[in-house]
């Protein structure tokens, strides 16, 4: 049966060098059932540096493609039928400057880019260079603050580094609970709820909990950016926000 193309996405993942591009790729098709385990850089076992070179460097030569599938919830919380799940083509980008080449031969082909930030290092010279050529080809982005457990991070750095290092106009759509040993999970803005990772299965299972107290005044003021920010690209959808008494 011939898959409909509007159900199909194909999605890059950039960043500069060790950001985590591959090891988040690695969790996608852990978390999507595409493999049963999780493959690490460092063990040159990670799915998507297939090639020799990479395995033994531990670091991504050449872009890699693999697929899989997202079948989102709908309004009512039950998952779409398998006709209407995304097919999603994920392809995982080099993040070293002497493969910048590789980057803008995939950029060609993306629907949407997912751009890698580690929250300790901010924006790097690499993320600066593939954000310009993504600007050339006029690619939808979306930023991932990576790394949000490790000794030093700082969401809020990265952010401000986003919009003035990158001129970029981005609002946060979740904020982090906890952070460096402490981070446990995230505020969704969008549905207004704090989801809570189970750490035993590597957060395959989460629980989705109400706001905590001591973030409800956060998630306010940052939920009323997004509202701000998404207003002024259509009407109809802060129409939608506005009738939701929430």
């Amino acid at each position: 049966m011939p898959r409909d193309l509007k159900y199909t996405r194909n999605i890059g993942i950039a960043a500069h060098i060790d950001a985590g591009k591959t090891t988040i790729t690695e969790r996608i098709l852990y978390y999507t059932g595409v493999s049963h385990k999780i493959g690490e850089v460092h063990d040159g076992a990670a799915t998507m540096d297939w090639m020799e070179q990479e395995q033994e460097r531990g670091i991504t030569i050449t872009s890699a493609a693999t697929t899989c599938n997202w079948n989102f919830p709908t309004e009512n919380g039950e998952s779409t039928d398998d006709s209407k799940s995304y097919h999603m083509n994920i392809i995982d980008t080099p993040g070293h400057v002497d493969f910048t080449a590789e980057v803008n031969r995939s950029l060609r082909v993306l629907d949407g880019l997912v751009f890698l930030f580690s929250a300790v290092d901010g924006v790097e010279p690499q993320s600066e260079t593939n954000w310009r050529l993504a600007d050339n080809y006029k690619v939808p982005r979306m930023g991932f603050v990576n790394k949000m457990d490790r000794q030093g991070s700082n969401f809020q750095m990265v952010c401000k580094q986003v919009k003035e290092m990158l001129g970029s106009n981005a609002v946060p759509i979740v904020l982090p609970i906890g952070e460096e040993e402490d981070f446990k999970g995230i505020v969704d803005l969008i549905k207004n709820k704090a989801i809570i990772w189970d750490e035993e299965s590597m957060g395959a299972t989460f629980n989705i909990i109400d706001i905590p107290e001591n973030l409800k005044e956060e998630s306010k003021k940052y939920r009323a950016l997004l509202i701000e920010e998404v207003a002024t690209y259509d009407e109809n959808l802060l129409e939608k926000f506005m009738e939701d008494e929430d």
